[in-house]
């Protein structure tokens, strides 16, 4: 499948970053495009990549993703998270290609203890989950050969992410107060860019016959953002950077725009049975994103 050609849509973000740098380790043919070439909520922009590219497959990595920027931009957020989509998905349809869609865990309210299944009902409680939960269904409504790949919490070396901004903020500071009642799943955007090819990979070769439809892949195990900030600081001082105290706060204690949902860890047994892939344990992928990234801290 090396000579099929993947059109990523967006170039810019952590994963499109990310699939760039995976595509080009396996030998995959992948274009990255990005604005103002291909813009998620240009129609006409998104039809002059399937001209020029002519791809075998799409793989949409665009999207408003500022959680808290969005309950002030809302027509923003719909634009690219579903209207876009929708207009991708209408374009794949009329030129006989698949598309693999990123979506999120915040599509549910978080009132779950147990890790969300593809099924769950979805309540998105901010304007960011709720036009990723539109822009599913837009899919869903126009292309049959889909996967809709829910993602969480990720992280890597490029843009901005928890992660960064922890160390950042370590650096600064000699306290860090961390919210310890949100439950989710840190997720390594390279991890992600391998699954969402190998996914690529077992689409173009089934034709038809893919499994199309919804999986959820993220890092194995779950924490909350505290924990999160603790393992990275664990593995920070491994390295000889400054380790701040850390104290656990409760969500009310760090009020924001935009609620988040308290408990958002996904299941991911489909992904594993449907496309025989398996993201690793969170914190091994963590020491391995730290091997690329800390010596920009060092």
């Amino acid at each position: 499948m090396a000579t099929s050609r993947i059109a990523v849509i967006g170039a810019s973000g952590q994963v499109a970053k990310a699939l760039a740098r995976a595509a080009r380790d396996r030998g995959d043919a992948l274009v990255c495009a990005g604005r103002p070439a291909a813009d998620i909520a240009d129609r006409a922009s998104l039809a002059t990549v399937f001209e020029t590219v002519r791809p075998a497959l799409v793989i949409n990595a665009a999207a408003y993703t500022a959680v808290d920027k969005a309950e002030s931009e809302p027509d923003a957020a719909r634009a690219a998270n579903e209207l876009g989509p929708a207009h991708l998905a209408a374009l794949c349809a009329v030129h006989g290609v698949p598309l693999i869609h990123i979506s999120t865990d915040y599509v549910f309210d978080g009132r779950a203890t147990q890790p969300y299944t593809e099924d769950a009902p979805r309540a998105p409680i901010n304007v960011y989950g709720q036009t990723k939960s539109a822009g599913e269904d837009a899919i869903r409504t126009a292309l049959p050969q889909h996967v809709i790949v829910r993602t969480s919490w990720i992280y890597g070396p490029d843009g901005h992410n928890f992660l960064k901004t922890m160390l950042r903020l370590g650096a600064e500071r000699d306290v860090l107060r961390v919210v310890a009642d949100q439950h989710g799943t840190p997720t390594f955007a390279d991890d992600l860019a391998t699954a969402l090819l190998d996914i690529a990979r077992a689409v173009l070769r089934a034709g038809d016959a893919a499994p199309w439809g919804t999986v959820h892949a993220a890092g194995a195990g779950q924490t909350t953002w505290h924990g999160f900030a603790h393992e990275i600081f664990r593995q920070a001082s491994d390295v000889g950077l400054k380790v701040p105290v850390l104290e656990a706060i409760e969500t009310a204690a760090y009020p924001a725009p935009a609620a988040r949902p308290h408990y958002s860890v996904l299941d991911t047994d489909k992904l594993q049975r449907t496309f025989g892939i398996a993201l690793p344990p969170w914190q091994h992928s963590l020491a391995q994103c730290f091997k690329t990234l800390v010596p920009s801290y060092t």
